[in-house]
């Protein structure tokens, strides 16, 4: 793999696309050179009788002219090429690189989320792949292109006349030493520029999550200067990169342009001495003019190069994070097992030495003050985070040791915060299994208490639910995740505190679904009502981390430990009323 290959994080496919598009650049920048060459015969046969006596050979004008329009045509031809091997194919790369990053995300621990943002990851995904897409269209095949370019016009004038030619490019290696002794001030510029966005997409996120507060608490003018601050601070760092970009390429382009002065004076001295004929001199001058525009593109593009590292450096981060790895191993039963199981957040222990067996076929409930650990267990069980010290065991195999997604066929989960998709009914349901038929889907739906509602919607099954189900009820989007998870018909069942906040009704619905959900399978719920574990066949006790107590309802009640405490508060407060 090539550096430009690794420095672009370029699939193999997109690295041999990027080839061809500077082999198409440059071909139209030779296709160019055609009519222009065509110009320049035709002027020297019309200045021939000025510089002769000769006269014109119409015949030869006439089949310059029609070279000319041959020429034309290659342009076009060569142009069309160029846009579909630069921009369609930067384009599919672009596309390949999106959804790379969402691949290598699903694979990612969740403890990698506890570090990144969603403005931060949503720019790695967009506008990071958007500046990419641009370098591989815009700049990198033009720019070496132009280069090619240079180098075979700089051959073609030195066969005219050597000095000129030298005295052509003379300013190129000053004009460019000046946008490389900018680079550091750019590239500074640049980083504050991306720092500066992503603040401002951060405040901006949380202004719109935070809308209803806002709404509700009558909040205005002082309450969001940091968005103001934000905002501005993005504003003033855009100027400066674009006062300082167009003052170091003004510059550039300035001394680079002064080559053509340069050079008419040096031709002039020539002239006057007899070293070089008017009409060469004025063909070489045309060719200069032309020379200087493949120069200034390069020195434009410069600029965006020197971002390079900047725009990838985040991306580079993302992409080389270590991924959950495994194999895809079958387990002969679903008992679960933590063998002294400790986790932590950020070097702090929150889950400490825990040790209990799951058996297969059994309701386990895991109960607890709030911040006591309950779902953490839940989740690492389910390997969205790997243990520090200790293991976990399904079926007797480690689940380190087991592919994420093989591990995840095995499970369903049902969480407090549903999350539903801007998609129709169907494919929100269909989720827990992506080969299900419309029929199996609606039968789901109907086990889970759910078809009634979904039938009076606008369009049934094909309605489009809105961002996160924004348009459902609690309960209802509670049902439509229930559904999702009979579908997939799972063996092992997570519940964490799927009826915590529903009204009576839709508590009842819930509580039937769940019972449909369960049958026959190894279920782990986590409940915060602890007069819905009763009859749980076990219940763990968790306090500050560690498994204080184990066993059932009657057992726990006779120990008259942590779980007696919580059980008879949680019974006074049932009398309580305004």
């Amino acid at each position: 793999m090539s550096r430009l290959q690794k420095a672009l994080f370029l699939s193999d496919k997109g690295y041999a696309d990027l080839k061809k598009a500077i082999f198409a650049c440059t071909l139209t920048n030779l296709a160019m050179l055609l009519p222009f060459c065509v110009t320049v015969m035709i002027f020297s046969e019309i200045l021939t009788p000025f510089v002769n006596g000769a006269s014109i050979q119409w015949n030869h004008i006439w089949m310059l002219w029609g070279a000319g329009i041959v020429s034309a045509i290659l342009v076009f031809l060569a142009a069309k090429n160029d846009y579909r091997k630069t921009y369609i194919a930067s384009y599919k790369e672009s596309n390949t690189t999106r959804l790379r990053i969402a691949e290598h995300l699903r694979k990612l621990p969740m403890n990698f989320f506890n570090t990144k943002d969603l403005s931060e990851l949503t720019t790695n995904m967009m506008a990071d792949c958007s500046s990419m897409e641009s370098l591989l269209s815009s700049t990198i095949p033009p720019l070496i292109a132009n280069g090619i370019t240079v180098t075979l016009t700089c051959i073609l004038l030195a066969f005219f006349d050597w000095r000129l030619a030298l005295y052509v490019f003379i300013t190129v290696p000053i004009a460019f030493l000046i946008i490389w002794l900018s680079r550091n001030h750019q590239k500074k510029l640049f980083e504050k520029q991306v720092d500066a966005k992503l603040d401002a997409s951060d405040q901006v996120q949380e202004y719109l999550e935070g809308m209803k507060i806002i709404k509700s608490c009558g909040l205005s003018g002082s309450h969001f200067s940091a968005l103001d601050k934000a905002l501005l601070a993005m504003k003033k760092i855009a100027i400066k990169v674009e006062m300082a970009v167009g003052v170091f390429m003004s510059s550039a382009s300035m001394i680079l342009q002064a080559g053509i002065g340069i050079t008419i004076f040096v031709g002039a001295i020539l002239l006057t001495q007899g070293q070089i004929e008017l009409l060469p001199l004025l063909m070489f001058l045309l060719m200069v003019t032309r020379i200087y525009g493949p120069i200034l593109a390069i020195l434009a593009n410069l600029s965006s190069l020197l971002n390079l590292n900047v725009v990838t450096s985040r991306m580079r981060t993302l992409l080389t994070t270590p991924a959950m790895d495994g194999e895809g191993k079958t387990v002969p039963n679903c008992d679960i097992e933590l063998s002294h199981v400790t986790f932590a957040y950020n070097q702090e222990d929150v889950i400490k030495d825990v040790s209990c067996k799951i058996p297969q076929g059994s309701v386990t409930a895991l109960v607890g003050p709030s911040g006591s650990g309950k779902s953490t267990i839940s989740k690492l069980i389910a390997r969205f985070w790997d243990v520090q010290q200790g293991k976990i065991t399904v079926g007797g195999k480690d689940i380190k040791s087991m592919e994420p997604e093989s591990l995840m066929s095995y499970m369903s989960f049902v969480f407090q915060d549903v999350t539903l998709f801007n998609d129709t009914v169907m494919n929100n349901i269909r989720l827990g299994n992506p080969n299900a038929t419309d029929d199996q889907v609606i039968a789901a739906a109907k086990a889970a208490y759910c078809d009634e509602f979904i039938r009076e919607m606008p369009d049934g099954y094909q309605t489009v639910l809105g961002e996160n189900g924004s348009t459902l009820s609690g309960g209802e989007r509670q049902r439509i995740s229930i559904a999702r998870a009979l579908l997939k018909n799972a063996p092992i069942i997570l519940l964490d505190e799927a009826t915590a906040s529903l009204d009576p009704e839709n508590e009842v619905l819930v509580q039937k679904a769940i019972a449909k959900l369960v049958e026959g399978k190894t279920v782990i719920m986590i409940a915060h009502r602890l007069r819905t574990v009763v009859d749980a066949d076990q219940i763990l006790v968790l306090d500050n981390g560690r498994l204080v107590e184990h066993g059932t309802h009657d057992e726990l009640m006779k120990k008259n430990g942590l779980y007696h405490k919580l059980f008879h508060i949680q019974q006074e407060s049932l009398g309580w009323a305004v």
